[in-house]
């Protein structure tokens, strides 16, 4: 007899604006301490949202436990309890709160039979998943193809628990009496210690090749970096200069302190010299290089693509330095360039480098177009020896780490791959963070990091997911202490190890995600999306560095000369045979990956699966998502029912909708359960009749819940796909299997039906006002058009404009806009309210004076009789509308309006209990 399993929280609700906020938070706000600054991995999840999932992923619904929580009202109250526990917990701030965890550990263990279940992430990347894992107090597993990420996962959750709590070994650190260090601060503070050595060291080795800079008075100052321009010599021969390539001239835009570069050629040669006002550029263009070529500053002779590349190609690509940025005393100095400045970086290309291919991905990894296709063809030759310099002394640390172990009383053990925990394996435990620190490095020290005149610092490598092609690049001086340096990469990395949980016992392998074993696991996971990301290829660039200083200690790992490729999960038709080849590809490894989950994992606990997302996904067919159609079809055929999907933004409300652009939700979670081996088919027209039989009350209960307008097309995608999923197939007319994209745009127009309906619930003027700004929006109309509008809703012009939502004259009539709505308003008084009135004062009045004042008139709305559901229903209705008829400046209003609900009703059940208690409280407004 098989037992039904228990409802899960994340199936059911997820306090989703208290997760969102926290993770934009972590996106924009935080950077001092994240995990992400031991190392660069692409697309990583927040940890606050990885935390908040899998505590929901583990701990039952109240539903689920009708023994303790007979009734709705109860369930409600313990759901309630459960969410302001994960309201805490996704804060970055309690993130090692060690009562708070205890709380959600009990919390989990309640939910599965007193244990703490172990967590697996098969395609771990940037460990945010099983770290947060950890966090948690659960066993956590990761495994990866790619050992870029296998080496992260190591550095964050499988080496800091093995020196847990312990006493800094270096010189000179505090013995254990006057000092208590907890989690990984000990190994932290080793990480600060040797790479202040490494880096001391190899400016003593090399320093004079990163010499000061003498500023026009006479002052010398340390370097920040060099601004250099590639060149090629003009195809006239008439005028044959080096020609620099450069996309802008500006250095620094803030306002009294801007900086360019001023460039004339003299003698046939070009001249550099860096100017501080604010006059920039003469002409009319602000560089030599745009996407159609470039341009000669001699005599405008135009330089196309094909041109550069073959210049490129054949070695005849130079460079030349055309300003110097330093160390000020208050801010960023830009010095022109010397002659001495430019002599000292003319050095010899080491001749142990690390080396390998660069694969040709044409759009990705556009480098390879300019005849740069070995990872040395990145750097400078000056970046050349300080990389191999600070690579050869982390074997020097390991040593200097032993010694100093083997003094502070360890004995010497078992290497770190050898599962050891003594001094031979924190020595490579020290090393293998120096290693990453230097690997680190190279992103900051490359040909291809540009100067980013907005926020005056170097822009890394992989500013995004690709390495594209740099004409005017910045060289970081690795022995400054500001952007580029390598202690800043040090200093990162160790406040980093400090906020590590570094408890239980974890277990990082490299493995394949599609032929590994799932031993009674719960499953977690972040898998690739489709083509988005070329990992292995991206992560060359670091793994040849990596190699080169790990191989003795991390042999497994690091063992091939470069990362798998032909085994990794990314659609690259570079690698399959075309687009159709590799289509076939990832659907085949996805499918076999989620089967063998489905025989493998614990299924008491549901899966969770992330997904990054828009929503022109889903309800534009003709840009729709091959990834996110192949991920939901992979799950069903793979046997999986999705019951649940949430959106997790990383995005501040400010920032959900652009201009002319569909939404982003960073990623979609998705929640799934095996479906019944004996799960029935169903006809498309049964399939429709379920989808309106349930999505209406799931909707509504979305609604009324914290999500926001902008993500319940994404939220209804779970209600919804759920009822596909549950069955083994649903026949089109013509005996066809209804396919995903064919599901998905019959739920959206199931919602879009489902929020119409809501219309008729509405008084007359907001009614009418519904139907007018459909049709018409913001803009005139006949009045006769208006008169029988009006009529067919029960309501007429008159009444209309003594409401104050309409206008109507001179033959002419429209809807008042928010921008004239946005006034003094006192609901109370006024004779004639609508919703629709309401609501757009509302979102006019958040947008204008913000939350305070529209708590204060929330306050009166419910004192003059309006219900509050229907004023919010309506935001979502206009959020849907405007959406849809591309206002953006409308959807942004009335998505703020929405998504600030929680906040601007507990403001103003605040403000009303402040008042007098003679009168009966009014408002009833009930946050579900």
């Amino acid at each position: 007899m098989t037992t039904t399993p228990k409802k899960k929280l994340i199936e059911v609700s997820l306090p989703l604006e208290a997760i969102n906020f926290a993770a934009a938070r972590e996106k924009k706000s935080i950077r001092k301490g994240l995990p992400l600054m031991v190392h660069l991995y692409w697309a990583r999840r927040p940890i606050s949202a990885a935390r908040a999932v899998l505590f929901a992923q583990l701990v039952d619904d109240p539903s689920a436990r009708p023994e303790e929580f007979p009734t709705e009202e109860a369930q409600d109250a313990e759901r309630a309890r459960l969410h302001e526990l994960m309201e805490k917990l996704v804060v970055w701030e309690n993130s090692n709160d060690e009562k708070l965890l205890a709380q959600a550990r009990e919390e989990i263990r309640k939910s599965n039979n007193g244990e703490l279940p172990a967590v697996l992430d098969p395609f771990a990347g940037g460990g945010a998943i099983p770290l947060e894992a950890q966090r948690l107090g659960l066993e956590a597993h990761a495994s990866d193809l790619n050992p870029l990420a296998v080496l992260i996962n190591k550095a964050l959750i499988e080496i800091p628990p093995k020196f847990a709590d312990q006493q800094p070994i270096h010189p000179g650190s505090p013995d254990k009496e006057s000092s208590s260090y907890r989690r990984a601060e000990g190994l932290a503070e080793d990480v600060r210690y040797y790479g202040q050595w490494m880096r001391d060291e190899a400016q003593r080795r090399i320093g004079h090749l990163y010499p000061k800079v003498k500023h026009p008075d006479g002052t010398e100052h340390t370097v920040i970096a060099w601004i250099w321009a590639r060149t090629v010599k003009s195809p006239n021969p008439a005028n044959p200069i080096e020609v620099p390539l450069v996309r802008s001239w500006w250095l620094g835009k803030k306002k009294g302190k801007e900086a360019w570069i001023d460039a004339k050629v003299v003698d046939g040669q070009v001249r550099y010299e860096v100017r501080h006002d604010a006059e920039g550029p003469k002409g009319d263009a602000d560089g030599t290089i745009g996407r159609k070529g470039a341009t000669s500053i001699a005599d405008g002779t135009p330089i196309d693509y094909n041109y550069i590349r073959s210049e490129s190609r054949a070695g005849r690509m130079g460079a030349q330095l055309m300003a110097v940025v330093a160390e000020g005393n208050r801010g960023r100095l830009y010095i022109s360039p010397s002659t001495d400045q430019q002599n000292v970086a003319e050095v010899p290309a080491p001749v142990d480098v690390p080396d390998g291919e660069i694969f040709d991905w044409p759009g990705r990894i556009n480098v390879y177009r300019y005849g740069m296709t070995r990872w040395p063809d990145l750097f400078t030759n000056r970046q050349l020896v300080a990389l191999t310099t600070f690579s050869d002394l982390v074997q020097e640390a390991r040593e200097r780490a032993l010694n100093d172990a083997l003094a502070a009383g360890l004995d010497h053990g078992e290497r770190l791959e050898n599962g050891g925990t003594e001094a031979e394996a924190y020595a490579d435990a020290i090393a293998t963070y120096m290693a990453l620190a230097v690997s680190r490095e190279a992103n900051s020290s490359s040909s291809i990091c540009g100067w980013d005149s907005s926020l005056q610092k170097i822009r890394n490598v992989f500013s995004r997911q690709a390495i594209p092609m740099v004409w005017d690049y910045a060289e970081a001086n690795v022995f400054s202490g500001r952007s580029g340096g390598f202690i800043t990469q040090i200093s990162a990395m160790a406040d980093a190890i400090d906020r590590l949980p570094a408890q239980c016992s974890s277990q990082i392998d490299q493995a394949d995600a599609s032929t590994r074993d799932y031993p009674g696991v719960v499953v977690s996971t972040d898998p690739p999306y489709y083509d988005n990301i070329g990992y292995s290829d991206l992560s060359d660039f670091f793994y040849v560095w990596l190699r080169h200083t790990l191989l003795e200690i991390h042999s497994k790992t690091v063992g091939t000369m470069l990362s798998p490729k032909s085994e990794e999960l990314v659609a690259n038709p570079y690698r399959h045979g075309g687009r159709a080849g590799a289509e076939e590809f990832f659907i085949d490894g996805f499918n076999q990956v989620f089967t063998r989950i489905r025989h493998g994992a614990n299924l008491d606990v549901p899966l969770t699966v992330y997904y990054a997302y828009k929503q022109q996904d889903t309800r534009d067919a003709g840009t729709s998502s091959t990834g996110w159609h192949t991920l939901l079809d992979g799950l069903i055929d793979s046997g999986w029912e999705i019951t649940a999907t949430w959106p997790m933004r990383t995005e501040m409300t400010g920032r959900l909708i652009g201009s002319n652009a569909n939404a982003l939700a960073s990623s979609i979670v998705l929640a799934c359960r095996p479906r019944p081996a004996g799960a029935p088919s169903t006809t498309r027209r049964a399939f429709v009749g379920a989808l309106k039989a349930e999505l209406p009350s799931a909707l509504r209960t979305l609604i009324q819940g914290t999500i926001a307008p902008v993500d319940l097309a994404q939220a209804a995608i779970g209600p919804g796909i759920s009822v596909f999923s549950r069955y083994s197939r649903v026949r089109e007319a013509d005996g066809s299997d209804m396919s995903v994209k064919d599901a998905l745009q019959l739920i959206n127009a199931t919602l879009d039906e489902v929020i119409g309906d809501h219309e008729s619930d509405f008084d007359p003027d907001t009614r009418f006002a519904v139907k007018w700004y459909r049709q018409y929006g913001w803009t005139r109309e006949s009045s006769g058009v208006a008169d029988q509008l009006a009529r067919s809703s029960d309501t007429n012009i008159g009444a209309l404009e003594r409401g104050g939502i309409f206008e109507a004259k001179g033959g002419k009539a429209r809807l008042l806009p928010p921008s004239e709505l946005e006034g003094e308003w006192d609901a109370t008084t006024d004779d004639r309210i609508s919703v629709w009135e309401a609501t757009v004062r509302l979102a006019a009045t958040l947008a204008k004076d913000g939350s305070d004042k529209v708590a204060e008139r929330l306050v009166n709305v419910s004192e003059a009789g309006l219900s509050l559901d229907a004023v919010k229903e309506l935001g979502f209705w206009l959020f849907h509308e405007a959406e849809k008829k591309n206002h953006t400046q409308d959807a942004i209003l009335f998505n703020g309006l929405v998504s600030s609900w929680g906040d601007v009703t507990e403001q103003a059940q605040r403000l009303e209990a402040q008042r007098p208690t003679s009168s009966q409280p009014t408002f009833d407004f009930d946050e579900d």
